[in-house]
């Protein structure tokens, strides 16, 4: 099938306005890394996400589900297929207690809502950059939290194309991870249980942990955020720190001097360069420390 073939189905299923040839991905990710997607398109319908996935899975297209992209490094030989992008799924709203959003909308915000409503438990997620749906799909936290301590539910589209309702107990929810990408789910929505809170307080905590961040993370260059697992026992970080890797790099990419759990795209770095030093980091801790490091990161797409 040709690309013609493909934009002139695409069409057919949503708005063309929202359906993109050829777009640059490094213009989508924190790293400011990648090719070209084949097609990125934006649906703004549950309906439109359906069939997108659903002809898809006719034609046997490649398909990939891609949120803000702080936690994933695209390759320079880009996407095949169709990219999936719901950032106009960005609605938050409460009901009571419950904190409801949308996949697209960032897991900074729903924090932010929060604290606009009073509502504790989403403190922990003010400085994770990624979107609800990613923060799903790999079970993000920070500073002591993590999604499955506040989950509910989840509205999703399975590979079929049907819309279901997820309990979150049924995402196997563990330490960075879930079982979204095993079965294929479209996080659409998230519903989040918090509870009742002071306003002063909730707040207090936010300004706390937003400086932690601030002045411990380097947050003035291009990052896919902390690249490893914490190993069972140590901290990541402190491994590479005392492999004497900080400030080491390929190309214009490097092991940050600021913490050494980052590694980022100081000068105009390419995809191949920050994977190279992923894989100069773990090939040297394990060398030290006979540690095996984990990525945290996804890496999608071709050299």
């Amino acid at each position: 099938m040709t690309k013609q073939q493909m934009m002139n189905d695409l069409a057919k299923l949503i708005d063309k306005n929202n359906i993109f040839m050829d777009e640059l991905l490094k213009n989508h990710t924190y790293t400011k890394l990648g090719g070209k997607a084949d097609f990125f398109v934006t649906p703004t319908k549950v309906e439109e996400v359906q069939k997108i996935v659903q002809y898809a899975k006719k034609e046997k297209l490649p398909f990939t589900l891609l949120g803000n992209g702080s936690n994933v490094i695209v390759r320079d030989g880009g996407i095949r297929g169709i990219v999936l992008n719901l950032k106009q799924f960005d609605g938050i709203r409460t009901e009571g207690t419950k904190l409801i959003a949308q996949s697209g909308a960032r897991i900074i915000d729903a924090s932010r809502y929060a604290l606009e409503k009073c509502l504790t438990g989403l403190e922990f997620a003010c400085g994770i950059p990624g979107t609800v749906g990613g923060a799903l799909y790999m079970n993000a936290g920070a500073y002591g939290g993590e999604v499955k301590d506040c989950l509910e539910s989840a509205i999703v589209v399975d590979e079929d194309g049907n819309v279901q309702k997820v309990l979150a107990e049924d995402l196997d929810l563990s330490y960075r991870k879930s079982n979204i990408a095993e079965k294929n789910y479209i996080v659409l929505e998230a519903c989040f249980q918090l509870e009742d809170g002071e306003f002063d307080q909730i707040k207090a905590t936010m300004d706390d942990l937003t400086y932690k961040r601030e002045s411990k993370q380097p947050l003035e260059y291009p990052s896919c955020g902390s690249v490893f697992k914490r190993p069972p026992g140590y901290f990541a970080g402190k491994l590479i720190q005392d492999s004497h890797l900080q400030g080491k790099g390929i190309g214009g990419a490097e092991v940050s001097t600021k913490h050494a759990g980052f590694i980022v795209n100081k000068s105009n770095a390419t995809a191949t360069d920050y994977i190279g030093v992923i894989e100069m980091v773990q090939k040297e801790v394990k060398s030290r420390f006979d540690v095996d490091l984990e990525r945290e990161v996804r890496i999608l797409g071709e050299d």
